[in-house]
């Protein structure tokens, strides 16, 4: 075998390790959505989606409350992490060798490895403690909390993907070095930095822990901001400790309306991100 020939079948050999390491990967995610599509379709209606949990026993009933709920939390969450995750990022990318871009740094990894439940208690100290009650504020601050560190820094790696070229032009044609940042890098980094929120909403919207110290749940249905607020992961988290059949399948059917709402954000975000994209060019 010459050379040319042995350096084609090691190239096969190695792709197909790759293809085979690739499908290991994937195994664990396919498992865990043929779960739970297989057991929480069964027990999906209209009537799950629209109505209010029922007691036991009692057959019917819904998580229309939970689901507002979520998206209620998560929504506040957004408007609460996202500005500071982002500007925090683009920061680092600018700004990080300073002294106060190092200090941001080490904050923000400090804060990625804190324990979601460690910053539901802060968040229920900060929010919940001075307002003498949970609410979907205090879930929010916890959850914006989670998602800023994950933001910042896939938001820093991205801006610092951006041509120095154009930084460069920009500033060349006179335009301010903080409307360089925002208008022309983050912009060009933009669909980095969505699929990064996007990664950052979809860790908020599956935790379970710091919604238990901040908004608790509600079995009724709730738009106000200050009161405690039902969610899809805490109610999921109740009918699954339970010892009821019943339960436990609106357990799996809540658990697959989350993944749903996750997808669903996931894609639309993508293609309004794709839309913007090629309207800009």
């Amino acid at each position: 075998m010459n050379g040319y020939a042995g350096r084609k079948a090691v190239n096969l050999i190695m792709m197909v390790l790759c293809g085979l390491a690739a499908v290991a990967a994937l195994l664990p995610l396919g498992s865990v959505l043929w779960l739970v599509v297989s057991h929480g379709v069964a027990g999906l209606s209209f009537t799950f989606f629209t109505a209010l949990p029922t007691p036991v026993g009692e057959p019917g009933g819904g998580v229309g409350n939970a689901v507002v709920g979520t998206l209620q939390i998560v929504a506040l969450a957004c408007v609460i992490g996202l500005p500071l995750g982002v500007g925090a990022g683009v920061f680092l990318a600018e700004k990080g060798d300073s002294a106060l871009g190092s200090a941001v740094r080490f904050t923000a990894e400090v804060l990625s490895g804190v324990p979601s439940i460690v910053v539901g208690i802060v968040a229920y100290g900060l929010v919940v403690v001075p307002m003498k009650r949970f609410s979907a504020i205090a879930g929010a601050v916890a959850l914006a909390i989670l998602m800023i560190p994950t933001l910042a820094r896939g938001t820093e790696e991205l801006v610092r993907l951006v041509p120095r070229s154009i930084r460069e032009a920009a500033l060349g044609l006179g335009v301010p070095e903080w409307k360089t940042s925002l208008r022309v890098v983050l912009r060009t980094a933009l669909g980095g930095v969505a699929t990064a929120a996007l990664l950052a909403i979809a860790r908020a919207t599956g935790e379970t822990a710091p919604l238990l110290f901040t908004a608790l749940n509600n079995q009724y249905w709730n738009l106000r901001p200050d009161q405690p607020t039902a969610s899809l992961t805490v109610q999921i988290f109740n009918y699954a400790i339970s010892p009821y059949d019943d339960w436990h399948q609106k357990a799996w059917s809540a658990a697959l309306v989350l993944l749903l709402i996750v997808g669903g954000l996931n894609l639309t975000a993508r293609a309004l991100t794709r839309s913007r994209l090629k309207g800009a060019r």
